[in-house]
């Protein structure tokens, strides 16, 4: 464990701050220009992916585990995102034969 943290401790906290960045903007774009609902929830994720990057490198930076208690907290709230997504895919699938969010604009009045 001491391996891990010398390890990350390593890498300047500026390079963790911009991967995540960059990640996280790739998220945003994909939530915003592609129309198909599987991609759109990876792209949530992927955001979700990038800010437990970061509260993880801030922690061992900090030297304080909470951020990374915090981790886990966000990574069972992805997973129950996941499977409730992945059902209301399945619906929109089943009734539409499409995973296309713009074929949703039925269920406007």
């Amino acid at each position: 464990m001491e391996n891990v943290t010398q390890a990350i401790q390593g890498v300047p906290l500026n390079h963790y701050i911009l991967l995540c960045t960059i990640i996280f903007s790739i998220g945003v774009i994909g939530v915003l220009i592609r129309r198909n609902a599987i991609v759109i929830f990876m792209s949530v994720e992927l955001m979700l992916n990038a800010v437990n990057l970061l509260l993880t490198a801030f922690s061992v930076q900090h030297n304080d585990p909470s951020g990374q208690v915090f981790v886990f907290f966000i990574m069972a709230l992805a997973a129950a995102e996941v499977a409730v997504g992945l059902a209301i895919i399945v619906m929109i699938f089943r009734n539409t034969n499409s995973t296309d969010v713009n074929i949703l604009n039925k269920l406007k009045w």
